[in-house]
C-alpha cells in the first residue's frame, strides 16, 4: 500500500459544504487502496478573525498567547473533517500538530519543524484510518505550542509526505494549479504543466501565494514530488518536480509580487568590518526578517544601509533600531512605505544575458520608479511604488511572451 499526503487549505475547508466536498476527494484517494494523511488549514477567514480579536485586546499581543490562540483554528477543522468522512463511511482519526508527533523550535508564530515523530500516524495507518492532522502547528521539547508562520500548513505537508517516504504530496487550493503569475490580478496568466523546484522556490519566496517557500524547500530536498491542483473541478494541476521541461524561447517562466512592503534607511554608521554583521545580527534577534540589502558609502566616509520589509514589521523593526542606536552607532533612520515587489523568475535567465535590463526598459516605458533591485541566477527583484505594482507586473507578463497560449508540457519521467 503506498502512502500519499493531501492538503486542503483554508479556501477549500471555508465552510461546511466545501469540508464536504475535501471529503468527498481524501474517500477517492482512499478507495483507490492509498494510504492516506490528510492535513488541513483553519477554515476560511478563521485565523484573521482570531487574529482581529487578539489585537482587540492589546496592540501588541504576547506571541506565546498568539500561538495558543491561532492553532485552535485548524483544531475545528479536523474534527469536522472526521465527522464528513465517517458519514461517507470512512474510519478517520483527528490529530492536532503534537499529536501528530511535530516538534519545532522553541519560535513562537514562525517555528521550524526539527523532527517528526511518525508512530503515532502509523499506528492509525495500519489500522485502515485515515489520519487528518492540524496544518500549521507543532510542539516544542518543553511543551509549548509553536505556529509555523504563514502558509505552514503547506510545510506541514510536505515534511510529513517525507518522514513518512509518501508517494507524493498534493496541494489541493482554490486554483487549478501554478500560474505564470496571480490570475486574480493578470487576467492573462496562464496555467503551468510543471515547474522546477528552484523556480517554485524563488517563486514562492517572493510572494507567490500558491505554496509556501518552506514547503517547496522541504520537497526538493527530500525529492518529493508536489501536486498543485483545484479542490473544486477535476483537472491536473502542476507538477514541481527537479526538472520541468521548458519551451524553448520562454525565458521567464513566472512573475511574483507582493504589496506591504517599506524601505528601511540606517545612516550614518561607522565605516567598519562588523559594521553590516551588528545591524543584521540585532534585528534577526529580534526575528525581523529582511529582504532586498543595499549598501552605500558616503563622502565622509560613513555607510547608509537600506533594506526592504514587511510593513507590518515596521514598529518592530524602529524599534530595535532605536533600543540600539548606542550599539549600531547611527545618526539617524529613515522609512518609506507603500511600496511593492515584483520580481520575475526563470531558469532560462542564466543563458540569456540582458534580461534585466529588458525589465528595467518595460518598467521605464510604464513610468515605474525603482526603488531597489536585488538579483540571482534564475531572478531579478524590484522594489516599486505600490499604486504602480499591477500596471508594472501586467506589462511585464506582457513583454515577456506569458501571455501566449502555449502549452507546456510536464516531465515525468
Amino acid at each position: 500500500m503506498t502512502t500519499i499526503v493531501q492538503k486542503f487549505g483554508g479556501t477549500s475547508v471555508a465552510d461546511a459544504a466545501k469540508i464536504k466536498r475535501a471529503a468527498q476527494r481524501v474517500k477517492q484517494a482512499k478507495d483507490e487502496g492509498h494510504g492516506v494523511i490528510t492535513v488541513v488549514s483553519a477554515m476560511g477567514k478563521s485565523t484573521d478573525s482570531l487574529v482581529d480579536l487578539a489585537f482587540q485586546m492589546s496592540e501588541e499581543p504576547d506571541k506565546r498567547e498568539m500561538d495558543m490562540l491561532m492553532s485552535t483554528g485548524e483544531q475545528v477543522t479536523i474534527s469536522l473533517m472526521v465527522m464528513a468522512l465517517k458519514e461517507l463511511g470512512i474510519e478517520a482519526v483527528s490529530l492536532t500538530g503534537w499529536q501528530a508527533g511535530i516538534r519545532t523550535e522553541p519560535v513562537h508564530q514562525n517555528a521550524r519543524i526539527t523532527d517528526i515523530e511518525t508512530s503515532n500516524i502509523e499506528r492509525y495507518l495500519d489500522e485502515g484510518k485515515v489520519v487528518i492532522v492540524a496544518g500549521f502547528q507543532g510542539m516544542t521539547e518543553e511543551g509549548e505550542i509553536t505556529t509555523l508562520g504563514r502558509g505552514g500548513s503547506d510545510t506541514t505537508a510536505v515534511a510529513l509526505a517525507s518522514a513518512l517516504q509518501a508517494e507524493n504530496c498534493t496541494i489541493f487550493t482554490d486554483v487549478a494549479g501554478v500560474f505564470t503569475s496571480d490570475p486574480r490580478v493578470v487576467n492573462k496568466a496562464r496555467q503551468l504543466k510543471s515547474v522546477s523546484y528552484d523556480e517554485m522556490l524563488e517563486l514562492a519566496n517572493l510572494g507567490a501565494g500558491v505554496l509556501h517557500p518552506r514547503a517547496v524547500e522541504f520537497a526538493k530536498n527530500y525529492a518529493i514530488p508536489l501536486i498543485v491542483r483545484s479542490s473544486m473541478e477535476e483537472q491536473e494541476g502542476t507538477v514541481v518536480e527537479e526538472e520541468a521541461s521548458m519551451e524553448q524561447n520562454l525565458i521567464v517562466r513566472g512573475l511574483a509580487f507582493e504589496s506591504g512592503v517599506t524601505k528601511v534607511t540606517v545612516e550614518g554608521m561607522q565605516n567598519e568590518v562588523n559594521t553590516l554583521t551588528n545591524l543584521f545580527s540585532t534585528l534577526a534577534q529580534s526575528g525581523i526578517n529582511v529582504d532586498i540589502i543595499i549598501q552605500q558609502l558616503t563622502e565622509d566616509d560613513r555607510v547608509n544601509v537600506s533594506f526592504s520589509i514587511h510593513t507590518q514589521a515596521l514598529r518592530e523593526t524602529l524599534n530595535v533600531l532605536e533600543n540600539n542606536k548606542n550599539k549600531l552607532n547611527y545618526t539617524k533612520v529613515r522609512h518609506l512605505d507603500q511600496l511593492a515587489k515584483v520580481s520575475i523568475v526563470g531558469s532560462g535567465m542564466v543563458s540569456n544575458p540582458g534580461v534585466a535590463a529588458d525589465m528595467f526598459q518595460v518598467l521605464s516605458e510604464q513610468e515605474v520608479r525603482v526603488q531597489m533591485v536585488s538579483t540571482s541566477e534564475i531572478k531579478v527583484s524590484v522594489v516599486v511604488e505600490e499604486e504602480k505594482m499591477t500596471n508594472a507586473v501586467e506589462a511585464l507578463h506582457t513583454f515577456f511572451e506569458l501571455d501566449e497560449k502555449v502549452e507546456v508540457q510536464a516531465n515525468m519521467a
